[in-house]
């Protein structure tokens, strides 16, 4: 049984603050700075060059996707680090367009994330006219899976209202088809429990950034199913996913497995931070964290809606439907989460009237949720949303 209370210290929460915004950024774990003053002062500045042998740098790519895997359902050796999430998503699809040299639509839903199918939009430009982005609402996915589909890209869990796809069916009704399917679990590594290897998923991507707690710009990761990693091509073909990258052969051959996948130089310093942030997970059961996660948003919608009629729901009702958050719609939702934040309770906004709550049982328990709930009744009851300072648009909402 995973002891939450445990696990929430340690984190650093500041002082009055109920943190709801974990599915956005992580706060930060404890040790975490002082493993990046480790890293900079004992690896970088004794060690200098030496350390990416000494230290371990060069193979943190894979050694910290090994522990990602395992939050993901995937084996070790089917998960490497690296880059950021878009770059992950291109190399994913380029990937499986190419494994489907006679098929011109990737299907993806209006729920996807924005850059995702921007990334999408630019590859599938570069290949040619012939090629078709079909967005299709999220219900009306498995419907559009048609035999000249080559890809199905979704997001797991709907960024703006925590709604959640059947991954193992729709992975299913894609392969029943010839299609692949490619995941984003942006907002589901660390949230619940995922199973690529039992899905059958062929391509997975995400960042670390949210619920693995690993610090802005944290790096992403990608999985490749382990029948496809010894011929996917991956399109970006970076020196760190050439096969002998210290040999400087003047042409390109992959590497062998997911270890292809790698582009650029890890980010060291903010990967050994991810690595440290994961520590937490080793005392932590994912079925645990699901059952806590599903009751602790449960209580925050049935507190808002009893206390603040003016919100509407626009999460599923069905938590086996929702990811972990909860999301609100409010037509000033923008100006009454900056009251909630100027209150100490810290959640986003996304348009276009979206206040979004992220429900992260690491650190968050019973008692912020109802402390949450009865400050955003304050702020409702009195309008004290309603002040000029609080419209007023921030760059990051």
């Amino acid at each position: 049984m995973t002891d939450f209370a445990a696990t929430k210290a340690r984190f650093h929460l500041p002082e009055g603050v109920i943190y709801l915004d974990g599915n956005s950024l992580g706060p930060l774990p404890l040790g975490a700075a002082e493993r990046a003053q480790e890293v900079i002062a004992a690896e970088w500045g004794e060690m200098l060059i030496t350390a990416w042998n000494k230290a371990g740098w060069m193979d943190q790519p894979a050694r910290v996707g090994d522990r990602v895997a395992r939050l993901i359902g995937a084996d070790p050796g089917t998960v490497v680090m690296g880059d950021t999430l878009s770059i992950k998503v291109y190399q994913a699809l380029a990937s499986a367009l190419e494994m489907r040299p006679d098929r011109r639509v990737v299907l993806s839903d209006s729920g996807n994330f924005p850059t995702d199918l921007y990334m999408a939009e630019g590859l599938l430009e570069t290949l040619g006219a012939d090629y078709e982005l079909r967005v299709v609402a999220p219900d009306d996915v498995a419907a559009h899976i048609t035999e000249e589909v080559a890809a199905v890209m979704l997001t797991h869990v709907d960024y703006r209202t925590g709604r959640m796809h059947d991954m193992a069916a729709i992975t299913e009704t894609a392969h029943a088809a010839g299609a692949l399917a490619l995941w984003d679990l942006a907002h589901s590594a660390g949230a619940l429990p995922v199973d690529l290897k039992g899905t059958g998923a062929d391509f997975a991507t995400g960042c670390t950034y949210k619920y693995l707690n690993g610090g802005p710009g944290a790096p992403a990761f990608i999985y490749v199913r382990p029948d496809h990693a010894a011929t996917a091509r991956p399109a970006l073909s970076g020196w760190l996913g050439h096969e002998a990258p210290f040999a400087f052969d003047p042409s390109y051959r992959p590497a062998r497995g997911v270890a292809r996948m790698r582009v650029g130089t890890p980010p060291v310093i903010q990967m050994s931070v991810l690595e440290e942030a994961l520590k937490v997970w080793d005392a932590v059961d994912l079925d645990d964290l699901r059952v806590r996660s599903v009751a602790l948003c449960e209580r925050f919608i049935a507190g808002v809606e009893a206390a603040c009629p003016q919100l509407a729901l626009a999460s599923p009702r069905d938590a086996a439907a929702r990811g972990s958050q909860v999301s609100f719609r409010f037509a000033h939702g923008y100006a009454a989460m900056q009251a909630l934040i100027a209150a100490g309770v810290i959640g986003d906004f996304r348009a276009p009237d979206i206040m979004r709550f992220g429900f992260t049982p690491l650190y968050i328990d019973a008692t912020d949720v109802d402390r949450a709930v009865e400050i955003l009744a304050r702020i409702m009851a009195t309008g004290a949303w309603d002040r000029p300072a609080y419209h007023r648009r921030s760059a990051v909402t």
